[in-house]
């Protein structure tokens, strides 16, 4: 097996494992996401402690990662350079928040929300495709 099929194989496993932490925490259901942003309703905290968990991991895993020299399937690390805000930045997080909250759903959960077959599961995941491609045909258009 060459350094790619390791790649893909270990951000299957990864995918899966996160999915199945998602489900496992009810981070599939749009209900419980949209009961965690109805602050003035009937709140559900418990995706406080789902971030709280992924952000506390991250923290640990990233400090240790990051200690080697290259990644263990890669020539080296792909980390974020920029730092600016822009207006891609600003107008895609604005999409992320309408989306979420409207539907309860972002792209992780709701793909992992596929598998019970709900109908509004594969809508949003439908509408956010199309989005995908609809940005990538205006960045070929356009040049960058």
């Amino acid at each position: 097996m060459n350094n790619v099929q390791k790649r893909n194989l270990l951000a299957l496993v990864a995918g899966a494992l996160f999915g199945a932490g998602l489900a496992a925490a009810g981070m599939t259901d749009p209900r419980k996401v949209q009961a965690f942003l109805d602050l003035f309703g009937a709140w559900d905290p418990t995706l406080v402690f789902v971030m709280g968990a992924a952000v506390t991991v991250t923290l640990v895993c990233f400090r240790l990662v990051l200690r080697r020299k290259t990644p263990l399937f890669d020539d080296k690390f792909w980390l974020p350079t920029r730092t600016d805000i822009d207006f891609r930045l600003v107008f895609g997080s604005v999409l992320f928040g309408i989306g979420w909250g409207l539907f309860g759903y972002c792209p992780a959960p709701a793909v992992g929300a596929l598998v019970y077959g709900h109908s509004e599961a594969f809508l949003f995941v439908g509408a956010m495709l199309a989005g995908v491609f609809v940005e990538w045909g205006w960045r070929r258009i356009r040049g960058s």
